[in-house]
C-alpha cells in the first residue's frame, strides 16, 4: 500500500551554496558589464557634483558604490527570478500517486 501522508517532489532541493552561487555569480557579471558601460559615458567625480556635491568621493570609491548599487539591482532581478521558477509541487500541493 502506498504512503500518501509524505509528500512526493519532482527533485530534491538544491544545496543552499548552489542556489546562493545561481543568483550571485550572475549578477556579479552583469554588475561587471552594466559597470563597464555605465562609467565609458559618465564621470563618477562630474556625476558627485551633480548629486552630492558636499560629499568627497574619490574617483575609485565612485566606481565601487556604482559596481555595488548595480551588483545590488542585478542580484535583486536574478532573485526575484529564481523566485518565479521554483517548481510548484514544493508549495501547492505533493504530485499525485504514480
Amino acid at each position: 500500500m502506498t504512503d500518501f501522508t509524505q509528500p512526493r517532489f519532482d527533485h530534491e532541493p538544491r544545496p543552499l551554496a548552489q542556489r546562493i552561487g545561481a543568483i550571485l555569480w550572475p549578477s556579479f557579471f552583469a554588475a561587471g558589464v552594466a559597470t563597464m558601460v555605465f562609467f565609458a559615458f559618465v564621470d563618477p567625480l562630474a556625476l558627485r557634483d551633480m548629486t552630492f556635491p558636499q560629499i568627497n568621493i574619490s574617483r575609485g570609491l565612485g566606481y565601487s558604490i556604482g559596481f555595488f548599487m548595480f551588483w545590488l539591482a542585478t542580484a535583486s532581478a536574478s532573485f526575484f527570478t529564481w523566485i518565479l521558477l521554483r517548481p510548484a509541487s514544493r508549495f501547492n500541493k505533493p504530485l499525485p500517486p504514480e
